[in-house]
């Protein structure tokens, strides 16, 4: 079998490595830090433990909640969920929650919300060619300007109408409306791997006991256990390539040294700019042009310790307010409790999404310390005599931006990489793509299989609306793993629609008036008919009550005929009005549910920014 160079001991490269250990495939790992993880690393600062950003583990690939669960077992927690929005000085509930809102933002603005959104509806923008036009027209101008637009621009750094759709449609489009409208009409939810049921995105999740770092520093332990080296502290600065195969690669270490890496397959995490760069002979001047207007956001986090056993309650506050820098709080506690070793102390981590050209990345960490403090009491969060200690950490190139010109950029990239043979590109910044963390261990996966002769198209991971578990060639064998690939949603398959249409389906209205009428008609000739023939004078007397109602009916045989008519066109009518109504109703509920659903799709659309 080939031996195999992953760049990058992130989520992607570390997942390749874990599957071609599996596969038999010999692997080593290079990472430029000196710890694993990338973005979904955990800092360890005097015994307290911080993410880099937060990251929350859910997936609806069971491949992925396979893996996790067989890497940390009963480390792996679930967690409820709590965030809020801090806007106007209101906390408000995220997901949005409409008493909650109406009472931060009062019934004026709650009534001038819901026109602007009756206006989307009805005159939404013909196209949606960035984020501001495709948020606009799902939430209305005024919620848009209130609830989105302040926080995604502190996050890129853009301004919303230089933000391609394209992204705001994969973020959201993740959040199955099949599974969503399902859970409305049958409840419950779906299970875990380990028999677990995860209700919702919204209401909890998994997270490692000690941090997203404790997964992939186990994973890299399990690597190594399979014989597969992991090596840090060696920054890859050029690879070489010779006729569509990349030869070897070069790296730096951390002492200056420069290293030579050569391998049979490679796998890079890097980021598509600096890999393109580091191309020996480089490529074709248009795929550098292409290559160097792909951006990237950084992102830095102060982390603060407070003297405080509780300071809020939520897992992350998101902050729309544009008086302050930061744009979002997480409380690490609240993650887990053994994030910190203190339980009469709460750390916080205050972020800050930046451009490496701001003046705020290069200032130091005390005066980047002394700006959370003051703008943590600012929001009434804190006192800043409680705030004993405080850390800073860096993170460049955390973000690919999906700007304007980014899908030309990476058409072009893509074009050019597709003629090497023994090179791909994985994960989130492997691709130039704002993946969630399964979707990067997925690209992974992928990789690693192609290696091993299968043949797996890792750009079309998070591209499509769902995946789901498929065997080719029958029922698995005790001990296989399921497989993801991708669901046809075209010709055929049950949309969400058709489920809803199939629930709901319409009474005929003629049908049932007739029904009713027949049995209301041939009741009231049968039941006359016996009393006359019965001679049954206490009967008699009950039906004749019915020329209350029956105009020229008797107990009669003439009678009978009257009631029997009589009371098959008002059956008719019963029947059919009862129809109408039901028919009216369940399209009523049909199309609440339709709502909840898409609600549901889209309202956790911050979490996602």
């Amino acid at each position: 079998m080939s031996h195999v160079l992953t760049i990058g001991a992130g989520p992607a490269g570390l997942t390749a490595a874990y599957e071609l250990a599996k596969l038999g495939v010999g692997a080593t790992v290079v990472e430029a830090d000196d710890q694993v993880g990338g973005l979904s690393r955990t800092v360890n600062y005097r015994g307290y433990r911080f993410d880099i950003g937060g990251h929350r583990f859910f997936s609806k690939v069971p491949l992925i909640n396979e893996l996790w669960h067989e890497m940390l077992r009963e480390d792996f927690l679930v967690r409820p969920r709590l965030s809020r929005i801090y806007y106007r000085e209101h906390f408000f509930d995220y997901p949005l929650k409409a008493l909650n809102a109406l009472a931060g933002l009062g019934p004026l603005e709650a009534f001038l919300i819901l026109l602007s959104y009756t206006k989307a509806r009805a005159f939404p923008h013909a196209e949606e060619a960035n984020f501001e036009q495709w948020v606009s027209n799902r939430f209305g101008d005024r919620l848009y300007e209130i609830f989105f637009k302040t926080y995604t621009e502190k996050v890129w750094g853009l301004p919303c109408t230089e933000i391609s759709a394209d992204w705001a449609a994969q973020r959201i489009k993740n959040l199955s409306l099949r599974e969503a409208v399902r859970s409305s009409l049958l409840g419950g939810g779906g299970r875990a791997p380990d028999g677990q049921v995860i209700t919702t995105l919204i209401e909890q999740f998994h997270y490692p006991r000690l941090g997203p770092g404790q997964m992939w520093e186990r994973c890299r332990e399990l690597v190594a256990e399979r014989g597969c080296e992991t090596v840090g502290g060696i920054r890859v600065e050029r690879i070489r390539h010779r006729g569509g195969r990349v030869e070897c690669v070069y790296g730096r270490t951390s002492a200056g040294a420069v290293v030579e890496l050569g391998a049979e397959e490679f796998i890079s995490t890097m980021p598509l700019r600096e890999l393109i760069l580091a191309l020996d002979p480089p490529p074709p001047d248009a795929v550098l042009a292409a290559a160097r207007t792909l951006r990237y956001r950084d992102y830095l986090t102060a982390v603060l310790i407070v003297k405080r056993e509780s300071v809020f309650p939520d897992n992350w506050i998101y902050i729309h307010s544009p008086e302050v820098k930061m744009g979002r709080i997480q409380n690490y506690k609240n993650w887990s409790p053994e994030m910190v070793p203190d339980q009469s102390r709460t750390s916080l981590g205050l972020e800050y999404f930046l451009w490496e050209r701001d003046e705020e990345w290069g200032w130091s960490d005390d005066r980047l310390i002394d700006l959370g403090v003051r703008e943590a009491a600012r929001i009434g969060l804190l006192e800043p005599g409680e705030v004993e200690d405080g850390t800073v950490v860096r993170m460049k190139k955390a973000y690919p931006v999906y700007d304007q010109h980014y899908h030309a950029s990476l058409a072009t990239i893509r074009a050019y990489l597709e003629g090497f043979s023994n090179l791909q590109t994985v994960g989130r910044n492997g691709l130039h793509r704002y993946n969630n963390q399964d979707h990067s261990m997925l690209t992974g996966v992928y990789a690693a299989r192609n290696i091993a002769g299968e043949r797996h198209d890792v750009w079309a991971v998070n591209t499509e609306m769902e995946y789901h578990e498929e065997v080719t060639g029958g029922t698995p064998a005790a001990g296989d793993r399921l497989f993801p690939v991708q669901v046809d949603l075209g010709a055929g398959a049950l949309s969400p629609d058709a489920v809803i249409d199939a629930v709901f389906a319409k009474l005929d209205g003629v049908a049932l008036g007739a029904a009713v009428g027949a049995v209301s008609g041939l009741g009231v000739f049968l039941a006359v008919a016996g009393a006359l023939l019965g001679g049954d004078p206490d009967l008699g007397r009950g039906l004749a009550l019915l020329g209350q109602y029956l105009v020229g009916f008797r107990v009669t045989w003439a009678g009978a005929w009257v009631g029997l008519a009589e009371a098959g066109l008002i059956g008719f009518a019963l029947g059919y009005f009862a129809a109408w109504l039901r028919n009216w109703g369940m399209a009523a509920y049909a199309a609440l549910l339709r709502r909840r659903a898409e609600s549901k799709e889209e309202r956790d659309l911050l979490d996602r920014i």
